[in-house]
């Protein structure tokens, strides 16, 4: 077919919006104004800040001559300015100056001020030079609305109703600049920007017909209040959350696992559905865990502050990267909340801003008191914690039922307890305690029962035994207690004498490649009662090494299992499923003596508390500290173990193997420098007679002390009550694996010290700082408690400058494109000026103080206003190239629409868009092989079905190949925290509409709708097809230019598909996985696709007019 028509249509379409231009000043300066007052925050910080401060500013360290200029009595005591006398002020002599050595800036460190800038420097000095806080420091004040009549227009404007005080202070403004605002937008043009700005979505073709039909007093007000009220405007409002939240589907950083974060995301749809006030939205994502009798729903939104990137290399320090996740949460805090850019306080004060290194820190600590390690894990998709389960309502009926009916045991069990004390003494007067045999070796701890002629009692012996005695090709180690299991080491062992008596023992003296691996041994959960015991022998000081452990790696690596350790020559017995957060553990106070044999034991009794560890030296209960006391998920190994990404794992059994080992593990320490014996693993957690016995000892225990062995071992109904017990815990170990686990907040007990880190390097402590807001803002009042929610509520507060102007200018920048300050994510005195000073402190005020923080209230404001209403083209001419970004809002807002929403229209169109709400990401199509191109090891598997159709919010998002598609429309790796979007232009754009196989898919089913109901290939045919396609894309009918262009498109495509059907049918046939319609004819399907696919391109469906 003929390609210039669709090429001249295509072109026409990507042309920019404006041409580039001068700006228009939006108040008139000093120097043009003759004696007009100079104000120091509107005409003289920005110099400042702008050419003076990086060398005269805040920052002591990047000072020179020690001058410092952003404060007056420096400035002035320096003479640098002298009050009423320009003449005397050496800055003005240095301005000036025509002597490189002399002149300021210097002409290799800037660039030279203006002359309206020196004029307006000069009249300030003159006037007093006085300072002002920087207004974004001081406290909004209400202001006057400018005295329009409200209702109908005045004169020129009679257009432009003043409908409230949004209105008032636009019109004045435009006013003061001599420009008059635009003409009204058509009633199409209106609600399909209204529609998209709310939803996210363009209007139907009823909802178009039902607005223009209604000529009723509050039609605009019912649209509104519908786009409000549906689902769609929570999952629009989500999408740019999210992009300051960073939201993401992966860790981001090294190999980019994968990660559950989506209830995050569908608790921010929720929220903006249900109208959360703004204040409980911000209090809930910074500190909802911390809020009295939290639960689920409170501490869901707090992933806000875990969604940060992480990272797993083997060799990262996890400190370090601990130490960067604290930082993004200032920062990202800062950004969203603030509006302030607190990322080079990290390192040095401020250049420009009132921020100090030491307010970055005072705000970390408010961050730094969770237990986290800093690293994600390499081997398993463990969830890093904090974290907390996101149960269905079954789920949670089944956990709760399962709860109770385990507190409910527990309690009957421990009432049971005189009752079976009884037993055992009554027991014990017809039978002495067990005692070991001597005929029997007493590590294999046989007991007889002497007292009543019986058969002997035997104590169980252990499930898995290794003596060392015999070695067979000097690696394999026979299993004394299970003769089909054998240890194998991969290098030769080195055998020694052992304790006295006991034969031989292994020594390990480098500490490389020392595991011996017990195939086919004994594997525990965290519900299940067992005992580690060796005989040990340190030959010199031990840092860090494993007796025995079931664990891929070291637990304190993010890896899942248990471990019987030595740790700075300290033992201790620990289990985890994610090292520090979700882990039990105990060491002992005392270290083992270098040079001589202990024999160690641990014990678990399937609490998952560390009240149900024990650990002995030598027979005898070990004073012990408890590390960790929080584990609530499996520590065992599932088909995700050793696996890049689990959806690699076709087969379930297909698994890498893992078992119990000794002395070492890959990618940790081991056990080096001394001599292990005599391992033993028991299925039980034995009593202290019996660990004693295990041990060696001779002496006798107490009658007393046998009561637990008796209670495991004879008494029925304390058995019976315990297998209830076991049972409840393996139902809830279960029903939490079940569950969905996401990363949450959740504050330590005993809170961290915080630290400032010189030059922000984690190993390099300086001063320890206490939580507190930054110096330059209102103090956290003494009413507020020191942690996350304090500071939560504090940003809320009403002595808070910041938090609802910030808010206020995100709002206006998704309606115009731009905020009323064009930096969103800088307030300070490097971001912009606010354009509408008053009407940012109105909307602040009105948001916050009369509104109650209601963001539908707000943005229903916004969108009924006759500044939203105006028409994108100006009345004058001159203004694209005079205010290219609108600053003034003389005109509509021109703005493209996002990448999510030109996908999301396409699908809409086209019929097939899934409604359905909420729900983990989907992976719709993407090129072959991207994300190995990306290298992050991962294969993509596009979803099937439904999924492929979904909101562009529910795609998943890698942060290190986000979906092309949309990346190439500018939407963010969500890498960090960010406030706006860049619009770029770019042919990639063009071709990505018409060749994308989602847009192509699009276009095929919207031409099978448009086929089947005019299915007549003629002109009225061909005219009723074009016109129902534009409408729908457009909410107009074309004009005749735009009907001819569309109907030359499909002309030449049909004639070509006649020639070519071959074509026809791979189009619709061989692109994407909707149903194929077979009872329509390919060619006129085809053809009209075409037609459809230009018009994807058009400028006016890219863009909301």
């Amino acid at each position: 077919m003929s390609r210039h028509v669709f090429g001249h249509f295509l072109v026409r379409s990507f042309r920019p919006a404006f041409a580039g231009g001068a700006l228009l000043f939006l108040a008139p300066g000093p120097a043009a104004a003759g004696a007009e007052k100079v104000v120091f925050n509107r005409d003289v910080r920005p110099i400042l800040s702008r050419h003076c401060f990086a060398c005269h500013g805040p920052d002591a360290k990047k000072r020179e001559a020690k001058l410092r200029l952003d404060r007056r009595e420096d400035a002035v005591a320096a003479e640098a300015f002298v009050p009423g006398d320009a003449g005397a002020s050496e800055l003005i002599a240095r301005l000036f100056s025509d002597d490189p050595d002399e002149v300021m800036p210097p002409p290799d460190k800037g660039e030279p001020l203006s002359d309206a800038q020196k004029a307006a420097l000069k009249a300030w000095i003159e006037q007093g030079a006085e300072y002002q806080p920087h207004w974004a420091f001081l406290a909004p004040e209400m202001p006057s609305v400018p005295g329009l009549a409200a209702g109908a227009g005045e004169g020129d404007d009679a257009d432009f109703p003043v409908r409230g005080p949004v209105d008032a202070f636009v019109l004045t403004k435009l006013r003061e600049n001599g420009l008059r605002p635009a003409a009204p937008a058509t009633r199409e043009s209106w609600l399909r920007r209204v529609t998209i700005d709310l939803t996210g979505l363009p209007p139907t073709l009823a909802e178009i017909d039902a607005f223009l039909a209604d000529h009723a007093p509050g039609a605009h007000e019912r649209v509104v209040d519908r786009l409000l009220d549906s689902g769609a405007y929570g999952e629009r409002m989500a999408n740019d959350w999210l992009d300051v939240a960073r939201y993401g589907d992966t860790y981001g950083r090294h190999e980019d696992f994968n990660c559950v974060v989506w209830p995050y995301r569908d608790w921010v749809i929720e929220a903006f559905n249900r109208n959360l006030p703004y204040d409980r939205f911000a209090i809930l994502q910074t500190a909802g865990d911390l809020l009295p009798g939290a639960g689920q729903a409170e501490i869901v939104p707090t992933a806000f502050n875990r969604i940060h990137m992480q990272m797993n290399e083997a060799g990262s320090d996890p400190e370090e990267f601990r130490c960067e996740n604290v930082a993004d949460r200032v920062v990202t805090n800062a950004h969203a909340f603030l509006g302030l850019t607190m990322e080079c306080c990290r390192c040095h004060d401020h250049k420009y801003d009132p921020l100090t290194t030491r307010d970055f820190y005072s705000l970390a600590a408010f961050f730094d008191n969770i237990d986290e390690l800093g690293l994600y894990c390499r081997f398993t998709n463990a969830v890093t914690p904090p974290s907390v389960f996101v149960l269905s309502a079954e789920q949670r009926r089944a956990v709760e039922a399962n709860a109770a009916e385990l507190t409910k045991k527990l309690a009957e069990r421990e009432a049971a307890r005189p009752g079976a004390e009884a037993r055992f003494h009554a027991w014990l007067k017809s039978n002495h305690p067990p005692v070991a045999r001597p005929e029997h070796s007493a590590l294999e701890g046989f007991l007889t029962m002497v007292g009543k002629p019986r058969a002997p009692h035997a104590m169980p012996g252990p499930v898995d035994a290794f003596s060392f005695d015999e070695i067979h090709d000097k690696r394999l180690i026979p299993n004394t207690a299970r003769p089909d299991a054998v240890a194998e080491s991969y290098k030769n062992i080195h055998p020694i004498a052992g304790p006295k008596g006991l034969g031989k023992a292994l020594l390990f003296e480098d500490g490389r490649d020392n595991a011996i691996h017990l195939k086919g041994a004994a594997i525990f959960d965290r519900t299940d009662a067992f005992t580690l015991a060796a005989w040990v022998r340190l030959d010199g000081d031990l840092d860090e090494g494993p007796i025995v452990h079931y664990s891929r790696s070291a637990l304190e690596a993010a890896h899942r299992g248990y471990e019987l350790t030595v740790e700075r020559n300290r033992v201790v017995l620990k289990l985890a499923h994610f090292w520090p957060g979700n882990a039990i553990a105990i060491r002992t106070r005392e270290p083992l003596e270098v040079g001589r044999w202990t024999h160690v034991a641990g014990t678990c009794d399937g609490s998952s508390q560390a009240a149900g560890l024990r650990l002995y030296l030598d027979g005898k209960a070990a004073d012990s500290e408890v590390l960790r006391d929080l584990l609530y998920r499996d520590i065992g190994y599932v088909r995700e173990w050793g696996d890049f990404d689990t959806e690699q794992v076709a087969d379930a059994d297909v698994v890498p193997e893992l078992h119990p080992a000794l002395a070492g593990r890959i990618n940790s320490k081991s056990f080096r420098n001394g001599a292990l014996d005599e391992v033993r693993l028991y299925d039980r957690d034995l009593s202290a007679p019996e660990v004693a016995i295990v041990a060696g000892l001779d002496e006798k225990a107490r009658d007393a002390a046998w009561l637990d062995w008796y209670l495991r071992e004879i008494d029925e109904p304390w058995r019976a009550l315990t297998a209830e017990i076991k049972a409840l815990r393996e139902t809830e170990n279960r029903l939490s694996t079940e569950a969905t686990e996401m990363m949450a907040m959740r504050e330590m007990e005993t809170p961290r010290q915080t630290f400032i880190l010189t030059r922000g390097r984690f190993d390099d402590r300086g001063e320890e700082v206490s939580p507190a807001t930054p110096g330059s803002l209102p103090p956290l009042p003494e009413a507020y408690p020191r942690n996350r929610l304090g500071f939560a509520k504090w940003l809320t507060d009403g002595s808070n400058p910041l938090t609802a102007r910030v808010e206020v200018n995100r709002l206006w920048q998704l309606f115009f494109g731009r905020g009323l300050v064009g930096t969103p994510e800088d307030f300070g005195t490097q971001g912009e000026l606010p354009t509408h000073p008053e009407l940012l402190d109105w909307l602040a005020l009105h948001f916050q103080n009369e509104t109650g923080w209601d963001i539908k209230a707000l943005c229903r404001e916004i969108v009924l206003s006759s500044t939203y209403r105006q028409a994108t083209l100006p009345r004058d001419p001159a203004i694209p190239r005079e205010d290219p970004q609108n600053r003034l809002l003389a005109h509509g807002p021109r703005l493209r629409l996002t990448a999510e929403q030109l996908r999301d229209q396409a699908l809409s169109v086209a019929g097939i868009l899934g409604r359905t709400i909420g729900g983990p990401s989907v992976k719709p199509y993407q090129p072959a092989g991207i994300w190995e191109e990306g290298g992050t090891q991962h294969t993509y598997r596009r979803d099937r079905g439904e999924a492929l159709f979904r909101r562009s919010l529910y795609t998943f998002w890698r942060r290190t190949m986000p979906p092309p598609s949309m990346q190439v429309f500018d939407a963010p790796s969500r890498e960090f925290c960010q406030l706006r979007r860049n619009e770029t232009a770019n042919p990639l754009q063009a071709l990505t509409v018409l060749n994308d196989p989602q847009y192509v898919e699009a276009a095929r089913l919207l031409a099978e709708r448009l086929v089947a109901e005019y299915p007549a290939p003629d002109a009225d045919g061909d005219a009723a097809r074009i016109a129902r396609a534009f409408r729908l894309l457009t909410a107009r009918a074309p004009r005749a230019g735009e009907a001819d262009i569309l109907t030359a498109i499909l002309a030449d495509a049909r004639a070509e598909f006649a020639a070519n059907p071959g074509g026809a049918r791979q189009l619709v046939h061989e692109t994407g996985e909707a149903p194929v319609d077979e009872s329509l004819p390919p060619a006129e399907v085809a053809a009209t696709a075409m037609m459809v696919r230009a018009l994807f391109g058009y400028e006016e469906v890219l863009c909301k007019l």
